[in-house]
């Protein structure tokens, strides 16, 4: 096995350190962020950084990078308060990818893409009309994480949109037959398979397989 210390990290070129720990940590969420400013200038964008906040009330995060270039994703979203968080289907990742190009604020991705605007139920903010799975969120509070200057943004869930067939009865979303990737690194794009699922581990008790419940 391989060991690179801190010291051969800093050492490292720029662009080979950010794909490097960009990847290290695993396969991370890979969704388009879709928002419109309050002069009607859609934009979307693809985030590798979204997280799950909790369930109850159902709220989510992700990070954004320093505000010392403009970022059009957070400045739409703090003008209107509201955006939308669609997982990326495999047939987008070429358009989804494009959209991290810094395009000015009044250029929209979806004009410079396949990629199409769909609004749902008179929600502010654009959905992505093929992501078979769409979040509609209202901008919640922000924390600044001053080790790197990144920005965590908190977004409660105001809709929730699936495709039929994904869900199974407890709840739960079968992601792989979404469709939908995950991340690897800045540029990869990978397609997971479900490998298993286990029901609620307990102290001293077996771990019971699932997968059979989820076919």
């Amino acid at each position: 096995m391989n060991h690179y210390t801190l010291e051969d990290i800093s050492n490292m070129p720029s662009r080979f350190k950010a794909h490097f720990i960009n990847s290290c940590t695993g396969y991370k969420s890979c969704n388009l962020l879709a928002t419109k400013d309050a002069n009607e200038n859609t934009n979307v964008a693809i985030f590798n950084s979204v997280i799950h906040i909790g369930s109850n009330p159902p709220m989510l995060g992700f990070i954004l990078r320093p505000t010392t270039v403009p970022r059009n994703t957070y400045k739409n979203l703090k003008e209107t308060g509201f955006f939308t968080v669609n997982q990326v289907h495999k047939d987008s990742i070429k358009d989804a990818h494009h959209t991290a190009a810094k395009y000015e604020a009044n250029i929209s991705e979806f004009d410079k893409t396949e990629l199409k605007e769909e609004y749902l139920d008179d929600f502010q903010s654009p959905y992505v009309q093929n992501s078979p799975i769409k979040l509609g969120c209202k901008y919640v509070n922000e924390y600044h994480i001053k080790e790197n200057d990144t920005i965590l943004v908190i977004g409660a869930i105001q809709h929730i949109y699936l495709d039929k067939g994904i869900m199974h009865p407890d709840g739960w979303i079968q992601l792989d037959k979404a469709k939908t990737v995950a991340g690897i690194g800045l540029d990869g794009y990978a397609l997971p398979v479900l490998l298993d699922r286990f029901q609620y581990a307990k102290p001293d008790q077996e771990t019971i397989p699932l997968k059979h419940q989820s076919e």
